[in-house]
C-alpha cells in the first residue's frame, strides 16, 4: 500500500450520482432515476454499479424507519399520541 494515498476516502453517494447524471447529460443523454417516487433505492443500484457500497447514515429510508420505531416505542410507554 502506498503511504501517500489516504486510507478511506469517502464521498457524499449524492455527489457521485450527481457527478453521473452530468456526464451523461453532457453526452446528449437524458437520465431519469427512478420512475416515481423515492429515488433512493435506484441510486443505491447506480452507486452499487460502479462499486461503491452506498453508507446507510445518509439514507433517508433508514430515518423514516428510525422515526417509525421511535413513534411505537413512545405509543407503547406512553400512551396514544
Amino acid at each position: 500500500m502506498d503511504d501517500d494515498l489516504p486510507a478511506d476516502e469517502t464521498y457524499n453517494p449524492w455527489t457521485i450520482v450527481n457527478a453521473v447524471f452530468h456526464h451523461l447529460a453532457d453526452a446528449g443523454l437524458h437520465p431519469v432515476l427512478g420512475t416515481a417516487g423515492d429515488p433512493g433505492d435506484a441510486a443505491a443500484a447506480l452507486l452499487l454499479a460502479l462499486g461503491i457500497r452506498p453508507s446507510t447514515p445518509g439514507d433517508a429510508r433508514s430515518l423514516q424507519d428510525a422515526e417509525a420505531e421511535l413513534a411505537q416505542l413512545r405509543e407503547a410507554v406512553f400512551g396514544d399520541p
